[in-house]
């Protein structure tokens, strides 16, 4: 089984747990480490010759053009993460169509492909916009990685199915729900944060379980998680502190292993591989 392989492209000022003591006004003075730690992750993906999907940020697009080019060089798939992290459950339709296509404008332009795959922000689409994989759809996205099948304080979809499925009964669009250990009836997530704090055994386990009921796993991680250089915010919650600088220097050995221990690829890939079987 192939398994998809993916990385959300942002800078450790973005992330959903800061999103409240660090206004976006201020993100361009602040020290960038976006470029660098993409960098970090293309290297370490060039060292097994996996490719991936790095879902990222129109606003890291038309910093770093020139980033963006090297992902689809190398041979990943350049796919969106909205335009600056703001969640989908915030906006309405009309404000998450202009947010798609501003990300998405700048994302192609920068590289030269074209855009077919989008996450929200922080697993955004939930029972609270019932509107977005409509509006999605209407855009021409072949694939949505935005939903997490579970409860969490941040986000979460409890309700939702755990593998690939189609949200409109009209469209061949395809929602593409992370992947979750189910344990004694309950979801635990396994990629970011989860994977870098909780024992590697949990995603192996979740990995191995998906792959026996004949579905791909979906992992994913920010290229932030490989830098434990990064500037600290002191001011932040206590809880959001410690799951955003925790274990930050082991990520990219446990990656490594990770990566050797399972088969991977792109998620246009995995996806289309995957279609004929999603109802």
């Amino acid at each position: 089984m192939r398994n998809a392989l993916s990385v959300d492209v942002e800078d450790w000022f973005q992330v959903g747990a800061f999103e409240t003591v660090i206004d976006k006004a201020d993100w361009d003075s602040l020290a960038p480490r976006v470029e660098r730690n993409t960098d970090a992750v293309l290297a370490l993906f060039g060292e097994s010759g996996v490719k991936a999907t790095f879902f990222t940020l129109g606003w890291v697009a038309k910093r770093y053009p020139a980033l963006i080019r090297r992902i689809v060089e190398q041979g990943h798939e350049l796919a969106s993460h909205g335009w600056d992290h703001q969640r989908v459950f915030t906006m309405d339709a009309a404000l998450f169509r202009a947010d798609l296509s501003r990300a998405r404008h700048t994302l192609e332009d920068a590289a030269g492909v074209a855009v077919t795959g989008y996450r929200a922000p922080s697993f955004s689409i939930d029972q609270r916009t019932p509107w977005a994989h409509a509006v999605l759809a209407e855009a021409g996205y072949a694939y949505s990685s935005s939903v997490a099948p579970l409860q969490h304080d941040h986000y979460g979809w409890p309700e939702a199915p755990r593998f690939a499925f189609r949200p409109l009964a009209d469209s061949d669009l395809v929602e593409v729900p992370v992947t979750v250990a189910d344990l004694a009836g309950h979801r635990l997530a396994t990629g970011g944060g989860f994977f870098r704090l909780f024992p590697a055994a949990l995603t192996n386990y979740a990995i191995r379980q998906v792959e026996g009921a004949g579905q791909p796993a979906i992992f994913y991680f920010h290229p932030w998680e490989i830098d434990p250089g990064q500037p600290r915010v002191t001011n932040a919650p206590v809880k959001s502190r410690l799951r955003h600088y925790s274990r930050l220097g082991a990520m990219a050995g446990k990656l490594r292993t990770l990566i050797r221990r399972h088969d991977w690829g792109r998620m246009d890939a995995v996806v289309a591989a995957a279609r004929p079987g999603i109802a």
